[in-house]
């Protein structure tokens, strides 16, 4: 796990500006720094290492390879190394070292562009293949890890992190106000499903998709090299079947990512995912190992599953870790989360999440497993009932008992469809009405009124069937948004987290099987739950009032936060912008105070966005350019 970045030019470049890049992310990488210049000096790429597999020197990147042909800079974890090494051992691959980043390396050496699909991890790279003059560049399947890039007609600049490619002169960062009002309307549009970003000029390439420079005129093109349902495998034809196949799935998943030269541990909410990945590390590691656990804990709140944590940590015999961040502990750290985040987070959740690593640092334990991804991709949220519903009917199936069970079951999982005619009335008529009678809470009312058109969804992120739901918001949608906060955290920290359910052959898996073996019987995540039959204490297994990871929001608004809004909305230069009706905000913020809890959520909207461009957009722009061409000794 590391930083990564990197400057190709139609003349030399400078290496002392990728040296640069690469101390902005020190955090990424605090075990050691390297550069590397082409002898033709017109590629250079720079790395900051976390050092997690044979932590010798001999793991320094950039890497090049036995016979100088390749250098590699590379952030990220090849889970099934030591497999793919054997075989390319048979096939004439050279390895010097214990890394995975060597295997990577002769991955390509041998395979070329194949590698990709032979590869099971969360991984960013760029490859100098001297053979061929092209800079080869890739992402893993679910975008677990970053790679920004810079493209103009004499200029490629690369990074893991925007602070690195703002320091190169001809990068303003100016923000796309639409893309970031659409991510705070709906978090999984906007900022990470899309080639461009928020900042002008600045890409991203997708998850599963590589790049190809051509170093000659520095033209590039891209090819997405995995689709989540090619699998060839035939489903099996039982639900009882597929919980043992899937049973075994995961549990080679999770074997797979404890494989680490340094500590690893567990991040552990109380909920199925991560209880269900702590309990098969410690099934794997056998009971003589001591394995630590860490949880965010909010007291006094009915957003506390400390209970939850606590009985499965007993059950499997965990060492148990525990915060509890409060609002007091986010104000004194806000400029820092926010520098550190690099884009706006949705709720003060990822707040706890970065309270979590930094337990996790100061204990020692340097790699983490959690549960990510296991509700877009087993259906673990309620509102999958309603396109699972929908897969009934247009399968021809008789949905009534299905719906009604449901209803007994999540009183609120079909509400908002049930409620779908509120939003038929014109915007302008319900924002009007909403501004007389000083109520609603659409963050659009708080809009102003010229921007209101950014703020449109995009038509082609509509799912009909479960599995176009789970496809979507798993491979291009809010587990996407979710990564790059897990990312950002945990590196802020100079910790690594791994995500077990983020392992290609699951999503193949569950994308590939009947609904009701994922919804049937008004369950969420049906599948996890019958495979986890006996790994789980029963009430955990069986809880059906999951929440997600959530501080008691409105409280910390009551406990200091909104004192801090009330002084952003109340700031001239907020009232100034014509992004936002500082009236609206400032009425809004004075109704929370008197009580109307569920406007924590829209007052974070504005309040966070306008901190973010101070603590980050200004901070960044602030950084003293270096000029990316041309080395001062020629």
């Amino acid at each position: 796990m590391c930083g990564i970045a990197g400057l190709a030019g139609l003349s030399t470049v400078n290496d002392r500006a990728v040296a640069r890049m690469a101390s902005l992310m020190a955090h990424r990488g605090p075990d050691g720094e390297r550069v590397w210049t082409s002898p033709d000096r017109r590629v250079s790429l720079g790395h900051r290492r976390l050092a997690i597999l044979d932590l010798s020197e001999r793991g320094m990147q950039p890497m090049t390879s036995a016979d100088g042909q390749l250098c590699i800079t590379y952030n990220g974890e090849l889970y099934n190394y030591l497999e793919l090494r054997e075989r390319l051992k048979a096939e004439g691959g050279i390895f010097r070292t214990a890394t995975d980043t060597e295997v990577v390396l002769e991955a390509y050496r041998i395979w070329g562009e194949a590698c990709l699909r032979e590869f099971n991890g969360m991984f960013a790279f760029a490859i100098h293949d001297a053979r061929c003059e092209i800079l080869f560049c890739a992402r893993d399947r679910f975008g677990e890890k970053p790679f920004l890039f810079v493209a103009t007609p004499r200029l490629f600049a690369f990074a893991s992190e925007y602070r690195a490619l703002f320091s190169l002169d001809g990068v303003d960062g100016n923000v796309d106000d639409g893309k970031l009002l659409r991510f705070l309307h709906n978090p999984a549009e906007g900022l990470d499903h899309r080639r461009e970003t928020v900042f002008g000029g600045i890409c991203q390439l997708l998850p599963a998709e590589s790049l190809v420079l051509d170093l000659g005129d520095l033209s590039w093109k891209t090819e997405v090299y995995w689709q989540p349902r090619e699998s060839t495998v035939a489903p099996p034809v039982s639900e009882s079947e597929a919980a043992e196949e899937f049973r075994h799935l995961l549990t080679d998943s999770v074997r797979l990512r404890l494989r680490s030269d340094v500590p690893v541990g567990s991040c552990l909410s109380g909920g199925l995912d991560s209880s269900s990945v702590a309990c098969l590390s410690r099934t794997l590691l056998g009971p003589e190992q001591p394995y630590h656990v860490f949880t965010g804990r909010f007291p006094d709140s009915d957003r506390d599953e400390g209970a939850w944590a606590a009985q499965v940590a007993e059950g499997a015999d965990l060492v148990q870790h525990e915060t509890a961040p409060d609002a007091g502990s986010f104000i004194a750290e806000l400029s820092d989360f926010l520098w550190l985040n690099e884009l706006p987070v949705d709720s003060a959740s990822q707040y706890a999440q970065w309270c979590i690593f930094r337990l996790a640092a100061g204990n020692g334990v340097t790699v983490l497993l959690d549960g990510q991804g296991g509700d877009e991709i087993l259906g673990g949220y309620e509102q999958y009932f309603v396109p699972y519903l929908n897969t009934l009917r247009m399968d021809g199936g008789d949905a009534r008992a299905e719906e009604k069970a449901i209803r007994a079951r999540y009183p609120l999982a079909l509400s908002v469809a049930d409620q779908q005619w509120k939003t038929k009335l014109p915007l302008p008529v319900r924002r009007a009405a909403a501004r007389m009678l000083d109520r609603g809470s659409d963050l659009r009312f708080g809009v102003g009124k010229d921007h209101l058109s950014e703020m449109t969804s995009d038509p082609n992120r509509a799912a009909g069937t479960l599995t176009d739901a789970l496809e979507r918001d798993a491979c291009r949608g809010f587990l996407t948004t979710l990564l790059r906060y897990g990312d950002r955290n945990s590196m802020a920290h100079s910790r690594e987290v791994r995500l077990p359910f983020c392992d290609h052959r699951i999503a193949e898996f569950a994308f590939s099987l009947p609904p009701a073996f994922l919804m049937g019987g008004a369950q969420t995540k049906r599948l996890l739950r019958e495979a986890m039959r006996g790994v789980l204490p029963e009430p955990v297994r069986t809880r059906w009032n999951k929440q997600g990871f959530l501080p008691p929001q409105a409280q910390w608004f009551r406990d200091g936060l909104l004192d801090a809004a009330e002084e952003v909305f109340n700031d001239p230069s907020f009232a100034g912008q014509d992004l936002w009706d500082a009236g609206w905000w400032r009425r809004t913020a004075r109704r929370l105070r008197r009580g109307e809890d569920h406007l924590a959520v829209p007052v974070w909207k504005p309040f966070i966005a306008e901190l973010w461009r101070r603590e980050f957009v200004e901070r960044a722009r602030g950084l003293p350019p270096m000029a990316p061409l041309a080395n001062e000794d020629g």
